[in-house]
């Protein structure tokens, strides 16, 4: 984001923050080495669009928010390229008497003046816009990476890969993808985006190019280039026009050659809040619950890229304060932020989780983030710590919050251990968000649930009620949907729990207790996103599929010491 220097002044005389806010945040540039703006970021004080408003109001023109507008491509092209990007303008709104054009800098005297030679006879209105959002609108000038890649290839003779790479690069950044696969075939290398957590086809390379990136990349990220029958993984950094990002690399070997995926690694964490992540008002006030304790062990579990370690980097941009000291130990670090000591695991040197550890406990943290559980004596070295005076947060693989305790348990960790640390289990997944360009309300009857994953979730609707879904327009690339959100599952520790706990229970009975005590499904918040227009049925389903324990939770479940009973009593009558 391109911010003048006077912000903190702009901010304070329009309102928007109070001295009280200055302070904070002034505390944080001096203990984190943070930007004044992002400390107020990151403490949830504005967002982008109120700095955006306020930059308006100091250069005394309207805001224009183009995440909210639908600017078609069409709109965008009607500005000659070079014009806009010299004049950084985009067509906001072209009225019959009116051109209304938005721009990320005001001040320059040229833009009405060259304007007025493309609209004839219309007035120009100036408004202002974020930098970021400008660029993302001149995204509509690009020509489709197969044919940059031909101009690159014919234009560049034999040293190509820096200029297609950058060009993926750019795209990837542009279009938020979250993974980038190179995927050789037979004579070509397929490029593909993830977006919004699901892959799009970007562009074709021909393969006899193929090798000179893929040895780029390997640089880059500190491979070996003559290894070519091994997995490899590593990072890399890539910074241009003023945007830097990490990704990690992930390289194998299949029968068409090697195959890579780079993980984009996005800094946007810093300005999320409870809110952004789609943590309902209650399953807010469980979370800070939890974390103002004094010890004791948050756990976070999901599937590979449910956004497991986005919500743990939330909850500690909320904890980061000059008067805490935390550390994390990740593979690998995701989020550099200000403020935090970050460990990254190294298995060349041997620093794994259990080690890294071991060492940070003796380095008088008051939090601590690990990466990911995987194995026995990250357990119980995390529980451990969580029991002798340290707060811990981590992330772990299981398919629902109930479900992390019976696996905890068959890993080794003594049952009244885990009573005694645990205080909050969060379940999560990502759902697309309906397209806010192209929404529109639809009403669903009961004729429309017409499949039987439909017909299981009919009951959670009322018949004839008013719904919505995107009509898929340009904005969102013909999907229907554009971002996504987070549905999730949250069980308190409770003192019935803690003494569950103890009596290795199932999963079931820690559900059922759960339940009781106000426990609501990760299907059961998506529901209420479909209700509140977030997402549809049809996501929904795809990302979680309503549980049998709920469809059927009128039914007794079998208490696992029911099941151990019987077994004792029939091998007492064989004896």
């Amino acid at each position: 984001m391109k911010i003048p220097e006077n912000i903190k002044d702009i901010l304070v005389a329009g309102s928007y923050i109070s001295d009280e806010d200055v302070k904070r945040a002034d505390a944080l540039v001096k203990a984190g080495g943070v930007s004044f703006v992002d400390a107020l970021l990151r403490d949830g004080v504005v967002s982008n669009d109120i700095i955006g408003q306020a930059l308006a109001e100091s250069y005394k023109v309207p805001y224009a928010d183009l995440n909210s507008a639908a600017i078609t491509a069409e709109q965008v092209r009607k500005i000659p390229e070079e014009q806009a990007k010299n004049l950084r303008v985009v067509l906001f709104m072209d009225g019959e008497k009116e051109v209304t054009v938005t721009t990320d800098d005001p001040t320059k005297k040229d833009i009405e003046s060259e304007l007025k030679k493309i609209f004839s006879g219309k007035k120009i209105k100036i408004t202002y816009s974020l930098t970021e959002d400008i660029d993302s609108m001149f995204v509509h000038y690009e020509k489709p990476l197969d044919t940059r890649f031909q101009k690159i290839i014919e234009e560049g003779g034999g040293r190509v890969a820096p200029e297609i790479l950058e060009e993926i690069f750019d795209d990837a950044i542009t279009y938020k993808a979250s993974d980038i696969h190179f995927e050789p075939q037979a004579t070509i290398v397929i490029i593909r985006f993830r977006v919004d957590g699901v892959l799009h086809e970007a562009g074709r390379l021909l393969k006899e190019y193929y090798e000179n990136v893929l040895n780029r990349i390997k640089v880059k990220s500190a491979l070996r280039i003559d290894e070519h029958y091994a997995a490899q993984d590593g990072s890399l950094h890539y910074e241009h026009n003023g945007i830097a990002v990490d990704m990690r690399t992930s390289i194998i070997p299949i029968v068409e050659g090697e195959k890579v995926v780079l993980r984009v690694l996005g800094s946007y964490v810093q300005g999320l809040t409870f809110n952004d992540l789609g943590l309902n008002q209650k399953n807010q006030e469980l979370l800070r619950e939890a974390a103002d304790k004094p010890f004791g062990m948050i756990l976070v579990v999901g599937p590979t890229g449910s956004g497991k370690t986005t919500t743990l980097y939330s909850l500690l941009k909320m904890l980061n304060t000059p008067d805490t000291n935390i550390t994390t130990i990740e593979d690998p670090v995701e989020y550099k932020v200000q403020g935090l000591n970050q460990i990254q695991v190294t298995q060349a040197t041997g620093l794994t989780f259990a080690r890294g550890l071991r060492a940070i406990v003796r380095q008088d943290p008051d939090i601590i983030l690990v990466g990911e559980i995987r194995d026995l004596e990250t357990a119980e070295i995390s529980v451990n710590a969580a029991l002798t005076g340290h707060m811990l947060l981590s992330t772990f693989h299981a398919n629902d919050a109930a479900t992390a305790v019976p696996r905890l348990l068959d890993m080794g960790i003594e049952p009244f251990l885990l009573s005694s640390t645990m205080n909050l289990i969060i379940a999560q997944r990502l759902v697309r968000k309906i397209c806010e360009h192209c929404k529109h309300s639809i009403i669903k009857t009961p004729a429309d649930f017409n499949t039987p994953q439909l017909q299981d979730v009919a009951k959670y609707f009322k018949d004839n009620m008013t719904l919505y879904e995107g009509k898929k327009c340009e904005a969102c690339g013909f999907t229907g949907y554009k971002g996504r959100t987070s549905i999730y599952e949250l069980i308190k520790i409770t003192p019935n729990l803690q003494e569950l706990l103890v009596k290795r229970p199932s999963a079931q009975q820690i559900w059922t207790l759960a339940r009781k005590e106000g426990g609501r499904s990760v299907f059961e918040d998506g529901v209420d996103k479909v209700k509140n227009g977030l997402t549809t049925i049809e996501e929904l389903i795809r990302v979680a599929p309503p549980p049998d324990l709920l469809l059927q939770e009128n039914e007794p479940i079998v208490s696992e010491k029911k099941v151990i009973k019987s077994k004792e009593s029939s091998k007492q009558k064989k004896t």
